[in-house]
């Protein structure tokens, strides 16, 4: 390198982008040198990291501390390694094996997170479709079934019963007459209620039971509609045109 080579003082941020720490740099010099991991030459790689070092402290030494400390932990194995055993101890563990161990943990680690980079990304390698689309919702009326319907005659007979009165007369009731009647009716309002049809005070059982029969009879020749907006609301008449 050329002594009068000018460096940025940002140029070492950069360069510390292709390592993320100092086991990264450890594992990089190994694997560019083609070591052992399990037996790795202290003294070749120790030299080649402290030269990393010292230009990463020439340039900026607050980012190169943790380099520092690793440079440090080298050089404590490397002179582990280089003093006499001790001639009472029979075995003594590898000065390398922390350093191994961690260096095996942390390569395990890369490449899972490697694996899982690979894999793909909505949003990088895998596009989700969307769409908008306007939806209008169309309004269903509830059917009205015979139940419903039998519940509002039970409560025209009630409200019937509390107008009681006895008054002998002839009369001839008609249900096609009825039926005539409530057809002009649902013609002139369009929308009529169930209650509405019967008028409880003036008219008798017989009446109203004629007129009840007239609306079944309606409703089954498909003449009207019979609906109501939600449950239990009132239930309403209408005239049933063709579709």
């Amino acid at each position: 390198m050329p002594s009068d080579l000018y460096i940025p003082p940002d140029a070492l941020e950069v360069y510390l982008e292709s390592f993320e720490g100092p086991l990264d740099l450890l594992l990089y010099l190994i694997r560019k040198n083609n070591l052992d991991i399990l037996d790795i030459p202290m003294a070749k790689l120790t030299i080649q990291y402290m030269e990393f070092v010292e230009k990463m402290r020439a340039i900026k030494l607050e980012l190169a501390a943790e380099y520092l400390l690793m440079s440090a932990m080298l050089i404590e194995i490397k002179s582990r390694m280089l003093l006499p055993k001790h001639a009472d101890i029979a075995t003594e563990e590898d000065p390398r094996a922390e350093l191994v161990r961690r260096l095996m943990e942390y390569e395990a680690i890369k490449l899972a997170g490697q694996r899982l980079d690979d894999m793909p990304q909505v949003g990088r390698d895998i596009f989700v479709a969307q769409a908008y689309f306007q939806q209008i919702s169309e309004i269903h009326p509830p059917t009205v079934v015979l139940d419903d319907l039998m519940e509002a005659w039970k409560s025209i007979l009630q409200r019937a019963s509390n107008f009681q009165h006895h008054k002998v007369s002839r009369a001839e009731l008609s249900v096609r007459e009825h039926m005539s009647q409530i057809l002009r009716r649902l013609k002139q309002e369009s929308l009529v209620e169930f209650s509405a049809l019967f008028d409880v005070i003036n008219d008798g059982l017989a009446k109203l039971v004629v007129n009840f029969l007239a609306i079944l009879e309606l409703a089954r020749e498909g003449l009207i509609k019979i609906t109501q907006q939600e449950a239990y609301s009132p239930i309403y008449l209408q005239i049933h045109h063709a579709e």
